[in-house]
């Protein structure tokens, strides 16, 4: 499922929430449903107040789903598959380059790197020095 769906279906869910909400909130105010399920004292409708509350269902929803919008719109991940070369381990972009794995992921993701050496490469490239003996 790619980015643009995702947002899709969240956004279009917190509407039919919200939009459940608004529906709910009108009709216990005018069905009084605690006096419908429950037995409990009729009252009678409160205009002001339930304009009032609608409003503020509104605002909040729309408040909400701006807000997913936005960090939606920030966020990127990878998906799908990656060509990766098997020696030198560089990454086919879409444009058909061949580029680092590091920038590749920096440019496609929100991780950073910092780099490092494995205790095998350690060993390998620098035999007399190994930070890693002392560690066995």
């Amino acid at each position: 499922m790619n980015k643009q769906k995702i947002s899709r279906y969240l956004v279009g869910y917190e509407l039919i929430s919200f939009g459940t909400l608004f529906v709910i909130l009108w009709l216990d105010e005018l069905l009084d449903l605690p006096y419908l399920l429950m037995g409990a004292d009729p009252t009678p409708i409160n205009w002001r107040e339930s304009t009032l509350e609608g409003i503020l269902v509104v605002i909040i929803g729309l408040f909400t789903v701006y807000i997913t919008k936005k960090l939606l719109h920030e966020i990127k991940y990878l998906e799908g598959f990656l060509p990766i070369c098997a020696s030198c381990k560089k990454i086919r972009d879409d444009q058909g380059n061949w580029v680092q794995i590091e920038g590749y992921i920096r440019d496609h993701s929100a991780a950073k790197f910092s780099h490092g050496i494995c205790p095998d490469c350690a060993r390998q490239l620098y035999p007399e020095f190994d930070p890693y003996k002392n560690k066995k």
